[in-house]
């Protein structure tokens, strides 16, 4: 609602807009030597993208397959905690990202949306499954054991769809989700269903587990590869979301490892054979 000093209000918004440009911008000049080796041309740079669910930072982290196979229900609550502090609300960052894009790609970012939405049924919309699965898990409300990375992961995602100059950062991140998440989803699905999750609990991972292929496969082909080719510069801000976006992932998974092995329910995992940065 309106408040009678709005102007404080801006100067306020402003530090924190200041803040979050600074976050961006480092994590920017981290990945820009790779994301300059992205192509500019829709066909080579929609493979370049799709290879990130092989080779991209995080990918095939051994801590997800113990996640399905082996983590106790206590561990399994704390990395949902984690998650889901991490987690700005993919159906908002959609609906900020796809402000005055072209027809083609916003008609698929639309479609993802309502997708998210439920297709219109509130049974159907993802954000509430994962709140019902805090529920039903009594997960803590507040951020106290919240490690920084999970909140750095949601603040980055939040910065670049909610300021204009990322906007084509943002689609780069949100199609990289789309690219990356099935397979841990798959994971997390697993783990809750052995530790005797029940299904509807459950829904959000079990969904994603599946739908997000689909997503992934429309979100290239219908707003990756019309953007590229309408103006092959935006590739490299495209690119330089995803790196952004899995770097943070990757952050996260580490920090995940360490956390764990430190409370005693972690052992040593396989060495991975790409490195996490």
């Amino acid at each position: 609602m309106p408040v009678g000093d709005w102007r404080s209000e801006l100067d306020e918004e402003w530090h924190f807009g200041l803040l979050e440009g600074e976050l961006v911008e480092r994590r920017r000049a981290a990945v820009s030597p790779r994301a300059a080796l992205a192509p500019s041309s829709p066909e080579a740079f929609v493979a370049w993208f799709e290879d990130l669910k092989l080779s991209g930072p995080g990918q095939s982290d051994p801590l997800f397959a113990w996640l399905a196979k082996e983590a106790p229900r206590e561990a399994m609550i704390w990395f949902l905690e984690q998650e889901l502090a991490g987690e700005a609300g993919f159906e908002d960052l959609v609906s900020l990202t796809q402000v005055k894009m072209p027809a083609g790609p916003k008609l698929e970012l639309a479609r993802n949306y309502w997708d998210e939405m439920g297709q219109g049924h509130a049974s159907g919309m993802h954000g509430p499954m994962l709140g019902r699965l805090a529920e039903m898990l009594e997960l803590p409300r507040d951020d106290r054991h919240v490690v920084e990375e999970a909140l750095a992961l949601g603040n980055l995602m939040i910065a670049m769809a909610a300021h204009r100059r990322y906007a084509f950062h943002s689609i780069g991140a949100l199609g990289v989700i789309e690219l990356t998440a099935p397979g841990r989803a798959k994971c997390v699905n697993d783990g809750l269903r052995r530790l005797g999750i029940e299904g509807e609990a459950r829904r959000y991972y079990a969904l994603h587990s599946t739908l997000d292929i689909k997503h992934s496969e429309a979100w290239n082909a219908e707003v990756l590869r019309p953007l590229v080719a309408e103006r092959p510069e935006v590739a490299r801000a495209i690119a330089e979301g995803a790196l952004i976006r899995l770097e943070a992932g990757a952050r996260c998974f580490a920090r995940y490892r360490s956390e764990l092995r430190r409370a005693g329910w972690l052992g040593e995992l396989p060495s991975q054979s790409r490195a996490v940065a």
